[in-house]
């Protein structure tokens, strides 16, 4: 598989996305390119060592700033190393694109470039998240911040295809995430948005989830809209790291917490790596008509080597066409008008 990576985009760029590239090719089977300034790529592999025939540079002159606006940049800078690496995809000379850039230009660059799925009306973000049981997709986890049912139903369907193909689960439980089990609970949009997913038979719905219970590994796919579900991420990201340092501040305040610590030590090195977003690398925009990986701006080597791995995977298992055969065949529009 051949991964276009924006070589230019994230906090640590490029020496970073480089880092991120050659660990990938070294451990995976695919090749990478790396889609920005040759010189500035060219200046920062030349005292590297990696498989040569695994890494090639795409030139892109311009760069996506933080700062910017996604329109802005598509309608101005034409050879931003965003819009090269989905162009790659676009053209099949790449099977996903990746990027730890601005992730509205990102977004944006790929639904123009690339085009929605037949059946979806907004693309969602898809991020994997640990559980008791072992992992859980939530989407949408900021692509949407205002959300009509319908489009709830959708990620329903997307969620479901994405998990079935990169778990190999065969009927994942799907829930939505509301104030309460019951399916009184709620605002407007989950009470009826629980109502669609109810009546559909394209996926094995188990109503309800609560906050308190995301975590718990009661199901696979947790469907939410973009604002509440980038709160979910963004607050277990924090809580997760605050709960390392207390843990860590309390032994040190315990006269044998040196003796306590080691004992402990494994045991808080695995939660941190359960918890750690650079395991899971990135988060898939899905419904459209490809692959892309949205990365985190402050992603490590290790995030961006396995946001690769991700998209091989999701574009070797062409997740985008199970989610158009999947909404083809519920013809889900169709319970809604």
């Amino acid at each position: 598989m051949k991964i276009a990576l924006d070589a230019m985009g994230g906090d640590y760029a490029p020496d970073v996305t480089v880092a991120g590239a050659i660990e990938a090719v070294s451990e995976y089977d695919v090749e990478v390119i790396l889609v920005g300034d040759k010189d500035r790529l060219n200046e920062v592999l030349k005292e590297k060592r990696y498989p040569a025939n695994r890494i090639t540079i795409f030139h892109a002159s311009e760069v996506a700033g933080m700062d910017e606006s996604p329109v802005a940049v598509l309608r101005k800078k034409k050879d931003s190393s965003i819009r090269k690496a989905v162009e790659l995809v676009k053209t099949g000379n790449a099977d996903a694109a990746v990027s730890a850039g601005h992730s509205g230009v990102a977004m944006a660059t790929a639904l123009y470039l690339l085009g929605k799925v037949p059946g979806v009306d907004r693309p969602a973000i898809a991020a994997i998240m640990p559980s008791l049981t072992g992992h859980f997709v939530l989407l949408d986890a900021g692509a949407n911040v205002d959300c009509k049912p319908e489009n709830l139903l959708e990620f329903a369907y997307m969620g479901n295809a994405y998990y079935k193909a990169i778990f190999n689960e065969a009927a994942p439980k799907v829930a939505l995430l509301s104030i309460g089990e019951e399916d009184t609970k709620g605002n407007e949009l989950t009470k009826e948005a629980f109502k669609l997913l109810k009546r559909s038979q394209g996926f094995n719905f188990t109503g309800n989830i609560e906050g308190k219970d995301v975590f718990a590994g009661h199901a696979d796919v947790i469907v939410s809209d973009g604002f509440v579900g980038n709160i979910v991420l963004k607050t277990s990201e924090g809580l997760a790291e605050t709960i390392i340092k207390m843990l860590k501040r309390e032994i040190a305040n315990v006269a044998t917490g040196k003796l306590g610590y080691l004992m402990i030590k494994p045991a808080i090195r695995n939660f941190k790596k359960r918890t750690d977003y650079d395991e899971y690398g990135g988060a898939p925009l899905l419904g459209i008509n490809g692959t892309c990986i949205i990365c985190h701006g402050r992603s490590s080597a290790r995030a961006l080597k396995n946001a690769i791995k991700v998209a091989s995977e999701m574009a070797r298992q062409r997740v985008h066409e199970n989610i158009a055969t999947a909404l083809s065949a519920s013809h889900p529009n169709k319970e809604y008008e």
